[in-house]
């Protein structure tokens, strides 16, 4: 049973900063990918970042978030941070970790239980 654990969610102004974490458990599978989604109300879920467990860590960003946030891994941890720096009010959403992972009957995809980030003075 994968388990993922985040934390770090929380109500910050415009202009400031947060850094999510997100630990992975229970797989006996390697992860491939770990990333984070967003989720604004009424909308779809979305991509915000994503990287991989080897190749040197492999990023990958939405548009509206490159340059102000930043994804990282501790392989040795299974654990992904996003830090989260320029906050704008439009980047306030339920932010979800998700795990990418390759099994020996193919690939799933895992999620978190969600953390809400509110951007507001």
């Amino acid at each position: 049973q994968v388990r993922l654990v985040e934390s770090g969610g929380g109500l910050v102004q415009p202009g400031g900063s947060l850094r999510l974490s997100c630990a992975a458990s229970g797989s006996p599978f390697s992860i491939s990918i770990m990333g984070w989604y967003r989720q604004h109300p009424g909308k779809e879920r979305e991509l915000v970042a994503t990287i991989t467990r080897g190749s040197g860590g492999i990023t990958n960003y939405a548009d509206s978030v490159k340059g102000r946030f930043t994804i990282s891994r501790d392989v040795a941890r299974n654990t992904v941070y996003l830090q989260m720096d320029g906050l704008k009010p439009e980047d306030t959403a339920v932010y979800y970790c998700n795990v990418f992972i390759i099994s020996n009957v193919g690939g799933a995809n895992y999620w978190g239980q969600g953390t809400q980030v509110t951007v507001s003075s």
